[in-house]
This record gives structure tokens, C-alpha cells and sequence, in this order.
């Protein structure tokens, strides 16, 4: 392992709840670094982090940030979430103080090939599927990343003959850009409009996600969705070969969709995996998940078993269209993680009936034009809450026009907003949680308003 963190006096910006501050701060902690770890929210906030660095000789300077710690460091590791305009950053950069991040520490020290995985929605879905393909192989596989775990203290571990697959956002990429890095094999699910509180434009957001492919090799792969206008873009920038995955069209290098079968056909004989009516988690949005994961896994070794045996028994993730339980013939939905309009939408059209909606949240720049649009078309009811409830309850407005449905609501908490869905349920419909928007106005993340849309369920 590198001694080159030995003794040295490293500011951790940013401990995050996402498993990436609490994982570089804990292997610096263990390689002999002085460790001081400095973020704006407090030690009660941070609690569940701070346990994982229990009995380690770490510094805290919570509830902000001290000139000296970016000063007097030989190194300043920054978590994803820090803006890029920060002072301390610019303090650092006066000072000649190196800046490095948790993801590429990894890229320089993991001797695996990588898988990653990016994309504006269903990265997570997407990672945990080729993760799970990958583990029915005899190949070791490890899954990482932006889904909330930092794979530096597995390092010892991980071997050259083993595969990783990370879930990478756009700010990891940013980075990883910048050290000259770019995955072996990388998988990009979509682009939309996405942080547009972080990027100055849509230009700026896209550049960030091409670091995914920019460092690639002649040798390396990438696979991207040809049912998305702006990957089809891409293509003239990959220097790798590039596959492609849709559930629209016949293709002749990469994964689609014709009758039961999934198929695949990459540089050679085309299989076909006939699981498409046993796959579990609604959604065209899913199918294209599945694709991009069975694509990824087979290049790295899955077959076709492998791969049949995953998809169709796979049932989703928590907080990403997760089926809650089904009372009085009303089937709940947790879909918490629909953080964007797009994802949000996704998942109000994977339904059949037309659905009574809960969303709204944190305003993170996002246009909700669209999105309104997909409500007054497939939703009986929408209540709205949060900084975004009149915003998106005035586009409804305008796209219902004279219809009656849906009927509007904006209620002042959570829980009434629950109470109004019970209220509005009958036999037959589906209460979803789909956010479309980002949670920090109300609650400390998406998981927490997950929760207790489950608690909230649970307890009928």
C-alpha cells in the first residue's frame, strides 16, 4: 500500500452521509495521515458518519470551515458536494496546497479493471444490476461508488483478476477528468437537465458526464443508450469502440429488445435471453437499466445464464420505484431517489392506472415544464410540497387546462400530504412518491424522506 500518506497532514472538505467523506477519512486515518475532517453541517447531523470513524485519531472542525486547515495542509481532500467557487478552495489553490478526491485515489491505487456507470437517472439501478451479474460469475466483483460506499478500504483486498463496478456522477467525473482517468469499460444510462444549481448551463453539466469517456483507450468500451438524442452525439468523441442499447430499435452491435428476448450482439455471435414478461421492476426506463447492465457484464464475462438468472428475479432498490405494500387494494410506491423531472417521469408512465402523485422538494434549477405536462396526462391527483409546490402546481395549471383531473393540492407538511393521498386512494390506484425535485429544503436526504414514506405506510 502507498506510503505516501504516511504523517502527512490531510483536510478532509465535506463528510457527506453518502459513505464517501467517512471512507477516504477512515483509509488516510489507517495509512498514518493526520487526519482533519471539516464540514458545515454539525457533529448531531453528521452522526451516523462520525460513527464510522469511531476510535480513529481524527480531527473535527464542524459547523464550518478555518482558513488554516487549507493552509496548513499537505493536501486537501474534496468530497463531490463542495461547490467549486468555494473560498477555501481558492485558499488552497493560493497556497500550492494539492486537491485530490476519494474516487481518484482509487482509479491511481485499485489494481481491478473498472466498470463505470453514469448517467442523469438510473445509475444505481443500473451499477446493482451489473454488480449482481457479475457476482454469479467466478470472477470477484466489487460494487462502489456515488451508491453510498467508498471501496478504498477493500483496496488490500481487491485483486488484478477481480472487476469493480462504480456508480460515477457528474462531479466524480469532473475530477476524474481532470487526473487523466477514464474508465475500461463505461456505461452512460442518459442525459438530462440536472444540477443546474452546481453547473452554469446544460453545456457545462454535459462536458462534466463526458468524463467518463474522454481518457478511454483504443482498447476500452463504452455503451451508451441509443434511445437518448444527446448520447448519439457522443459517438465521434469515443475513442474506444462503442456499443449501443435500445428498446425502441434493431441494432447490429449491442443489446435490444425483440418479442420475450433480450439480445445481445457484440463483435460476434448474437445470443438471445428470452426474460423480457419475467422482468419485475416496471418501466421502460428499467428495461433500458437492464440492457445497459447485461451489456456491461457480458463484456466482462457474464453469459447468458448469468445474466437471465439476475434480471428476471432482480425486484429494485430501496427508494427507487419500490414497491412499499398494498392495502385495501391501493399498491404504494417509494420512488424518493426521483431527485429530476425525467426520473419522475419515468415513473408516473411505468403505471398503467393514472396515479395520485406526491411531489416537489429543494429547487435545484430544474424545468418542470415537461414533467407537468406527463402529470396532467397520467395522474388523477398531484400534492405538492416544499419550495417547488407553486411552481410546478401553476404549469399543471396550464397544461390540465379545462380537464378535471388532476385535482391540485399543496399542503403545508409531509404527513398531510400523505393524509390527503389516503384520502383520494380508492381500490385499484397507486400512491407514488416521486419527488421529481431534491429534498434538502425538508428533510437531511432522499433516504430520510423515503423513510418515512414508509413509515408512514407501514403504520395504515
Amino acid at each position: 500500500m502507498p506510503v505516501e500518506f504516511k504523517n502527512k497532514k490531510i483536510t478532509v472538505m465535506g463528510l457527506g452521509l453518502f459513505g464517501g467523506g467517512a471512507g477516504v477519512a477512515q483509509f488516510l486515518a489507517r495509512q498514518g495521515a493526520q487526519v482533519t475532517v471539516t464540514d458545515l453541517r454539525n457533529a448531531t447531523e453528521l452522526a451516523p458518519s462520525i460513527k464510522q470513524l469511531e476510535g480513529l485519531p481524527v480531527l473535527y472542525k464542524l459547523g464550518g470551515h478555518c482558513d488554516e486547515d487549507f493552509i496548513n495542509a499537505d493536501m486537501i481532500i474534496i468530497n463531490p458536494a463542495v461547490p467549486k467557487d468555494s473560498r477555501f478552495i481558492q485558499i488552497a489553490r493560493n497556497n500550492h496546497v494539492p486537491m485530490d478526491t476519494e474516487i481518484n485515489i482509487f482509479f491511481q491505487l485499485c489494481p481491478a479493471p473498472i466498470i463505470g456507470i453514469t448517467g442523469s437517472n438510473g445509475k444505481s439501478t443500473t451499477t446493482t444490476l451489473t454488480g449482481k451479474i457479475l457476482q454469479q460469475t467466478q470472477r470477484m466483483t466489487w460494487v462502489g461508488g456515488n451508491i453510498g460506499k467508498s471501496l478504498l478500504l477493500e483496496l488490500e483486498e481487491i485483486k488484478p483478476s477481480d472487476i469493480v463496478v462504480l456508480e460515477l456522477s457528474s462531479f466524480q467525473l469532473e475530477e476524474l477528468y481532470n487526473a487523466g482517468k477514464s474508465p475500461g469499460i463505461s456505461v452512460v444510462t442518459n442525459i438530462s437537465p440536472n444540477h443546474l444549481d452546481r453547473y452554469s448551463n446544460m453545456e457545462e453539466y454535459i462536458q462534466a458526464k463526458k468524463g467518463i469517456i474522454l481518457h478511454q483507450k483504443p482498447e476500452d468500451y463504452v455503451i451508451l443508450n441509443y434511445d437518448d438524442p444527446e448520447l448519439r452525439r457522443w459517438e465521434r468523441e469515443c475513442k474506444g469502440h462503442v456499443l449501443w442499447y435500445s428498446t425502441k430499435d434493431t441494432l447490429t452491435n449491442g443489446a435490444f429488445v425483440k418479442g420475450d428476448d433480450m439480445v445481445l450482439s457484440l463483435d460476434g455471435p448474437r445470443i438471445a435471453i428470452p426474460c423480457i414478461s419475467r422482468i419485475k421492476i416496471p418501466g421502460i426506463h428499467n428495461l433500458q437499466n437492464i440492457l445497459a447492465a447485461s451489456c456491461a457484464a457480458y463484456l466482462a464475462g457474464a453469459n447468458s445464464q448469468h445474466i437471465g438468472n439476475v434480471v428476471t428475479t432482480f425486484t429494485g432498490l430501496e427508494h427507487r420505484l419500490e414497491f412499499v405494500r398494498e392495502v385495501h387494494g391501493i399498491r404504494y410506491y417509494n420512488d424518493s431517489k426521483a431527485t429530476t423531472p425525467e426520473s419522475a417521469m419515468a415513473a408516473v408512465t411505468a403505471f398503467q392506472p393514472p396515479v395520485i402523485l406526491l411531489a416537489g422538494g429543494y429547487d435545484k434549477g430544474s424545468n418542470f415544464k415537461e414533467f407537468a405536462e406527463v402529470c396532467a396526462r397520467h395522474t388523477r391527483a398531484v400534492i405538492l410540497i416544499g419550495k417547488t409546490a407553486e411552481k410546478i402546481k401553476e404549469l399543471i395549471l396550464q397544461k390540465k387546462a379545462q380537464q378535471e383531473t388532476p385535482s391540485l393540492f399543496t399542503p403545508g407538511t409531509f404527513q398531510e400530504a400523505f393524509q390527503q393521498a389516503i384520502t383520494l386512494a380508492k381500490t385499484g390506484d397507486i400512491v407514488l412518491l416521486s419527488p421529481a425535485c431534491a429534498s434538502y429544503d425538508m428533510f437531511l436526504n432522499y433516504e430520510e424522506r423515503g423513510r418515512q414514506f414508509k413509515t408512514m405506510v407501514q403504520a395504515l
